[in-house]
């Protein structure tokens, strides 16, 4: 039985709502840090960065981790998620992390996995300006 598509679209297409550990993430960067009194002497570069942190599936058939596994198997990717910063939709293009998953059960007459447990990885926000 596939799981119900979420809210999260990697290349226009729905992933299933994540299990847990969903973090969206916000960062500044900047160019430097601090002077030889600890004051704050960085400046912000560009926009601020998004990642999709812990992203999440505890029990997928082979058959949905292959089709998420296959819409990130370029290194770049669009991906439409919420911005937390405007409560609306924003897309991206991003970067695929490590993705990990435990093989579960094992159809014997193929020796391939019908299940995976823990399935995970994160998107990064490659910076690309608007």
């Amino acid at each position: 039985m596939e799981r119900k598509k979420g809210f999260i679209r990697i290349n226009g297409q729905k992933v299933p709502y994540p299990d847990r550990g969903l973090k969206f993430i916000l960062s500044t960067l900047t160019t430097g840090g601090r002077n030889k009194n600890g004051k704050v002497v960085a400046t912000k570069v560009g926009r601020d960065n998004h990642k999709i942190d812990s992203l999440q599936w505890n029990w997928l058939s082979a058959e949905e981790w292959s089709r998420i596994l296959n819409l990130v198997k370029d290194y770049y990717i669009d991906v439409t998620f919420p911005n937390m910063q405007t409560n609306s939709l924003i897309t991206l293009r991003m970067y695929i992390g490590d993705r990990s998953a435990t093989p579960y059960f094992i159809d014997t007459d193929t020796d391939l996995p019908t299940h995976y447990k823990e399935c995970k990885f994160n998107i990064i926000d490659v910076g690309e300006v608007d």
